[in-house]
């Protein structure tokens, strides 16, 4: 399910923040080994990924471990299945079935009787499940309900599949911030909201006893909040680098634009990346040979040694550039935004135990692990496999600059921020609009039963009233509850 999935993707998350601070850089150029001066904000640095999903698994696996340790058969359910088998005995013996003769069964009986025994017969071969197997299948897949909530889970994972696998990158894009550090504050601030929204979302089903109509109410505000605190995201962001001889330079920041030839003499190479910034100016060089600099400069200091390259002839006045690139003047707005992401996987998440209960409640007792098991295997397929795909493929239309690998595309190397935020955003915002649109229906749908029923008692109530007088004061009627 979304609640638990979100937690192992958090955890994996906070785990990967270890790596970037114990690895070592990788080249990503062929600057001589001697020349290699990277931090962790450089663009080119790669840590470790691979020890945090490591940590995470091995975890997991020691959580496992009680569950080896469980008997291949619960007593429980030894019973049941022995009293099953009893109940078949006696329903399928020569007396039961001369005393039910289908002579004296209606037709309607006799198939209730039929189906009833299809849906208490054990499972014991193969055989005998594949013939019970479609029969079951399509009454979970014609209920409404099952349907509708299990649609309304595919959004919710398919927003949490795209959000776990590409968060980090796009907080690492969008505000100039480093790989640990986006791990660092998804993993501390996802990680208990989600816990807090599963947790809250099963108390109040609890404490308030809530029925189905009350579980598909509290599903849709759930939804509905979330989807308002979604839309601050929209403008919550930083706009992109003035990068020369990408984007738009305007006259106040000179770039190649305004020196046509300061390139020609250096033949930058076309592949290269290892991006400079002009402090006074803000505008960020692929290369310094594409600002035209000719030296390099290496300034220790206590902790760590700033590169600066000098002579620059496509800088505006040939100031020095520094090495790296540029930072974001609005990097503090992370703290908000990943709280109010927080704030909405919580409302989110909210939801996972009553609609989990409307799936229980909605389908029989019989039907109830075959419905578990096709709403796994939808939320599987239509969200945790095609969701990343496209989501990578709405952020791959944003890149203004890919680095180039025999030819042919490799990575992107500078997006278009507005355009990134938007389409993130936007997609997160379609598969929530979804959700609230699929709970809508099973709240209507539900509101509807309830309708129905209560104007069949109202209906039966003076055929009660009628056989109460007939029978007379000393005698009661039958219930005729459900």
């Amino acid at each position: 399910m979304i609640g638990y999935g979100a937690i192992l993707v958090a955890l994996a998350g906070l785990l990967m923040t270890l790596p970037h601070f114990i690895s070592e850089p990788y080249r990503y150029d062929n600057t001589s080994p001697g020349g290699i001066s990277l931090t962790i904000k450089d663009p080119r640095w790669v840590g470790a990924w691979w020890l945090g999903f490591l940590i995470a698994a091995g975890s997991v696996a020691l959580a496992a471990i009680p569950y080896f340790f469980f008997p291949k058969e619960m007593p429980k359910e030894k019973h049941e299945l022995q009293f099953r088998r009893k109940v078949l005995a006696v329903t399928d013996s020569p007396a039961r079935k001369g005393k039910d003769s289908p002579s004296k069964q209606s037709p309607g009986e006799s198939t209730k009787k039929q189906d009833g025994l299809v849906q208490i017969a054990p499972n014991l071969t193969v055989i005998q499940f594949i013939k019970v197997f479609p029969r079951v299948l399509l009454q979970t897949l014609r209920h409404p309900i099952f349907l509708l909530v299990v649609l309304s889970q595919v959004c919710l994972s398919s927003m949490a599949a795209g959000m776990a696998t590409f968060l980090p990158k796009f907080l690492e894009r969008q505000f100039s911030i480093t790989a640990s550090y986006a791990n660092l504050l998804i993993g501390c601030l996802s990680f208990p909201s989600v816990i807090v929204g599963i947790v809250v979302g099963g108390v109040l089903v609890k404490r308030l006893h809530l029925g189905p109509v009350g579980c598909g109410a509290l599903c849709l505000l759930g939804m509905l909040l979330c989807l308002f605190f979604s839309l601050p995201l929209f403008f919550i962001g930083c706009p992109s680098h003035q990068i020369a001889g990408i984007t738009h330079q305007t006259s106040a920041q000179p770039g190649p634009e305004l020196f046509p030839s300061c390139m020609e003499v250096c033949s930058c190479p076309s592949d290269g990346f290892n991006p400079v910034c002009d402090p006074s100016t803000r505008v960020e060089y692929i290369t310094p040979c594409h600002a035209g600099c000719s030296s390099r400069v290496v300034q220790d200091a206590l902790d760590k040694s700033q590169v600066f390259y000098t002579n620059c002839s496509c800088v505006a006045e040939g100031n020095p550039v520094m090495a790296g690139s540029c930072d974001s003047t609005c990097s503090h707005l992370v703290v908000p935004f990943l709280l109010l992401v927080s704030l909405g996987s919580a409302l989110a998440c909210l939801t996972h135990t009553p609609s989990f209960m409307l799936i229980l409640r909605g389908v029989k007792k019989e039907d109830k692990t075959l419905a578990v098991g096709i709403q796994f295997m939808f939320l599987r397929i239509l969200a945790w496999m095609p969701s990343p795909v496209i989501h990578g493929s709405a952020i791959d239309t944003t890149c203004v600059h890919w680095a180039l690998s025999c030819g042919r595309r490799a990575v992107c190397r500078y997006y278009n921020n507005d355009l990134l935020r938007n389409r993130f955003i936007g997609l997160q915002f379609f598969f929530k609009t979804g959700s609230v649109i699929c709970f809508a229906l099973v709240l209507a749908i539900l509101r509807q039963q309830n309708k129905e029923a209560r104007t069949k008692e109202s209906r039966s109530s003076p055929a009660v009233e009628q056989q109460l007088l007939v029978s007379g004061p000393g005698k009661k009627p039958e219930d005729s509850r459900v």
